[in-house]
């Protein structure tokens, strides 16, 4: 199958109707907050998304995300490869509010929609693959140069011991 670029912006709705499924690329280079998360990745993304309803009519699009990052090893700082693999499943929602956010399905994670009724796809995708990146970046263990054994976390000094200035009221309070 022939890789195609993804739009940039959709309309859930209109997609769903129509039962839309897109199997593409996006550009790394068209995700710029990636780009500063990372040391470095794949030229491409990725993507599958299926647009759709379900039972209860509810319009909902869901879909993977998979590419090869590289990340610095916060213990080495050499870098290593990491595969990102995300799945998603989104429903439009005309506007952030708490009571619309209730109503949905735990399953579906509201996205919102501007005021023509269309998402922006490449920043929602960057979004969860910003999402799915490590807190801390490390190698495992096995793989890391810098082995647990040579590693100093330092030493505490201790105290100093000095006279607790609430002892005179413990005196005052025996009388």
């Amino acid at each position: 199958m022939q890789k195609v670029k993804l739009p940039n912006m959709v309309d859930p709705v209109k997609s769903a109707t129509l039962r839309s499924d897109y199997r593409g690329v996006i550009l790394s280079s068209e995700m710029p907050r990636l780009l500063g998360s990372v040391a470095d990745v794949a030229k491409e993304v990725d993507v599958e998304i299926r647009f759709a309803k379900d039972e209860q009519g509810l319009t909902y699009f869901k879909g993977h995300l998979a590419c090869s990052t590289s990340l610095i090893c916060e213990r080495c700082n050499e870098v290593f490869e990491h595969p990102v693999d995300v799945s998603f499943c989104f429903s439009p929602v005309q506007s952030a509010k708490e009571e619309v956010e209730d109503e949905l399905p735990d399953v579906y994670e509201p996205v919102e929609v501007d005021d023509q009724g269309e998402i922006n796809l490449f920043q929602i995708l960057e979004d969860e693959l910003i999402l799915s990146l490590p807190i801390v970046a490390l190698h495992a263990e096995e793989d890391c140069k810098q082995k647990r054994d040579k590693m100093s976390f330092g030493k505490i000094e201790p105290a100093d011991e000095r006279p607790n200035p609430f002892a005179v009221l413990k005196e005052l309070k025996r009388d």
